[in-house]
C-alpha cells in the first residue's frame, strides 16, 4: 500500500454481504477465544484490540455498509478528504482556506492529516445535532408536531 493510499471496500456484493453475516455469527459466540489458522495449520490468538476492530469490520459490512480503514497519521490529498467529507472538492479547498480544517502543503499540494479531518467532522456532527434539536423545538411549539 501507498504511503497515501486507502483501503477500502466500496461495492459490498450479496455474496460478500452474506460471507461477512455467517463470519459475525462465529466471532460473536461469547467466551471463545478467536485464533487465526494460517495455510500451513499455525494457529494464533487474535489480541483482543484487533479482535474488536475485526468485529466492528465485519458487522459494518454485514450489514451492507462500505468501510474505509486509514491510518490516523495518514495524509490525505484533498480529493480523499473530500471524498471522506462527502463534499466537493472546491468546498473542501474553500474549509481548508479559511483554517476550518488544518494543512499542509507539500509542494504546491494541500495534504490534511486523516485525525484533522475526523477532528472537523466530529465538530460538525455535533453542530448539525444540535441545529437539528434547536430546529425541532422550534417546531414543536410553532405547533408543527402534536
Amino acid at each position: 500500500m501507498s504511503r497515501h493510499s486507502v483501503l477500502s471496500e466500496s461495492v459490498i456484493s450479496p455474496q460478500l454481504e452474506a460471507q461477512s453475516i455467517e463470519l459475525e455469527r462465529i466471532l460473536s459466540v461469547k467466551g471463545s477465544q478467536p485464533k487465526l489458522v494460517g495455510a500451513n495449520g499455525e494457529k494464533i490468538t487474535i489480541p483482543e484490540p484487533i479482535y474488536q476492530v475485526l468485529l466492528q469490520v465485519v458487522h459494518a459490512m454485514a450489514s451492507g455498509k462500505a468501510i474505509s480503514i486509514i491510518p490516523q497519521q495518514q495524509e490525505l490529498t484533498t480529493q480523499q478528504a473530500a471524498e471522506f467529507l462527502n463534499v466537493s472538492r472546491p468546498y473542501l479547498i474553500k474549509l481548508l482556506e479559511q483554517g476550518e480544517i488544518p494543512h499542509i502543503k507539500v509542494g504546491s499540494h494541500r495534504r490534511v492529516r486523516f485525525d484533522d479531518l475526523m477532528n472537523y467532522k466530529q465538530q460538525r456532527d455535533v453542530k448539525r445535532d444540535q441545529l437539528l434539536t434547536e430546529l425541532t423545538q422550534m417546531s414543536q411549539e410553532a405547533g408543527f408536531y402534536e
